[in-house]
Order: structure tokens, then sequence, then C-alpha cells
């Protein structure tokens, strides 16, 4: 199994998606689910692609975190 970190951004009309992991491999849909979907399916056949062609299986090394910030920065910080 693998596991790699998709990122999905809301664009104008649609939403796109993409793996900092997988360059190249992106899909989009006109909804968050659908993009999901659809980047499912683009990263199953990007590693067909590359177990195809006896590439390497990149290993997944990206990690997302939320980082909350103050409405007003500074505000409750200490040095």
């Amino acid at each position: 199994m693998y596991r790699f970190l998709v990122v999905i951004e809301k664009a104008n009309k649609n939403y796109s998606a993409y793996s900092p992991d997988l360059p190249g491999c992106v899909a989009t849909g006109a909804t968050r689910e659908e993009a999901e979907n659809n980047m499912y399916g683009a990263i199953e056949m990007h590693i067909q692609g590359l177990l195809e062609d006896k590439f390497p299986i990149p290993e997944s090394k990206s990690f997302a975190k939320y980082i909350a910030v103050a409405e007003k920065p500074g505000v409750g910080q200490t040095s």
C-alpha cells in the first residue's frame, strides 16, 4: 500500500488537487469530493505507469499541519 499527501484547493469555479510527492500528478473536479476521487484515480494511474516503466515509486516525504495564528499577531505570545 502506498500513501501520499494530497492537497485540494478551491479554484474559481472548481477544485484542484495535487500531491507534492508525485510531481505532475494532478486532478480537478466540480466539487471537493469529485476532485478527491479524481485524484485517487490519477495517483493509481501514475503509480501504474511508474511500475510499467520500471521506475521506483517515490517515498512519501510530505506532511501537513494546520497552524493557528491569532487574529491580532503578537497577542498572547511570549518571548
